[in-house]
């Protein structure tokens, strides 16, 4: 049996701001393998997102190894947010 996903401490927080802003957000980290945490739905442009604690070091932000397959196989673009502003910020809600 697979081990549950872990969330980012801060994932609720991104996801909760986003939603604020007018984004929908369906969680995809429970697809394991190295797949991106949500995919986010914002003025018609669809976002996948690896959330990644921003409070944390470095050394822990990092990609894990399935994240890094997933994100090379990958034909298209994953953004690596780190905190509620970032992700705001990269989809276009804020300047």
């Amino acid at each position: 049996m697979r081990q549950a996903a872990r969330v980012d401490d801060n994932q609720a927080d991104i996801v909760q701001a986003l939603e604020a802003a007018g984004a929908t957000v369906l969680h995809l980290h429970q697809l394991g393998k190295g797949a991106p945490d949500i995919l986010v739905g914002f003025r018609k442009v669809n976002h996948l997102m690896e959330i990644k604690d921003g409070d944390k070091s470095p050394s822990r932000r990092v990609l894990t190894a399935d994240e890094l397959t997933w994100h090379s196989n990958w034909r298209g673009d994953v953004l690596i947010v780190t905190s509620a502003d970032d992700a705001l910020r990269k989809i276009g809600a804020t300047e």
